[in-house]
């Protein structure tokens, strides 16, 4: 697969330095999203999201991770017209990587272990090269079905 950098518009939305927040950059680069906006919506949900005993309390701010998991955020993706697709179930290991040809043609935001990377059609795009030498094990993806 290619990489080629793409912050997803964070420097031009006028944020500095290294962020946590690959979640925000992959989706808007794949949904072709200003990145001000992504962010923003993130961070709110972020911010409004309950407490519980594993998810702390967060602030209004998206820079410092997003819990995937929180049924808030699987709202504002298919709000957005993503639709998500597993790729590994519990106990049969990892059959999708990385790689070339393992992933669908189309405008993906990846689902890796710890990271987020917008993947559209085979071509990386992130801010870091997120390939390892036999392939990074893939978890799902969120396919987007507009645009």
């Amino acid at each position: 697969m290619d990489y080629i950098f793409s912050d997803g518009g964070r420097a031009e939305a006028g944020f500095k330095g290294r962020a946590g927040d690959c979640v925000a950059r992959s989706i808007a680069i794949v949904a072709g999203l200003p990145y001000l906006q992504v962010y923003d919506r993130l961070a709110l949900g972020n911010a409004t999201q309950r407490a519980s005993k594993r998810t702390p309390k967060r602030g209004r701010s998206a820079s410092g991770g997003i819990n995937v998991r929180r049924k808030w955020f699987r709202d504002y993706m298919v709000e957005l017209g993503f639709t998500w697709v597993p790729t590994m179930a519990i106990g049969a290991g990892c059959t999708v990587h990385l790689a070339e040809g393992e992933l669908p043609n189309g405008r993906l935001v990846v689902s890796l272990s710890k990271h987020y990377c917008a993947v559209i059609d085979g071509v990386i795009y992130d801010t870091c090269d997120p390939r390892r030498a036999r392939g990074r094990c893939v978890y799902g993806y969120w396919r987007f079905d507009h645009g």
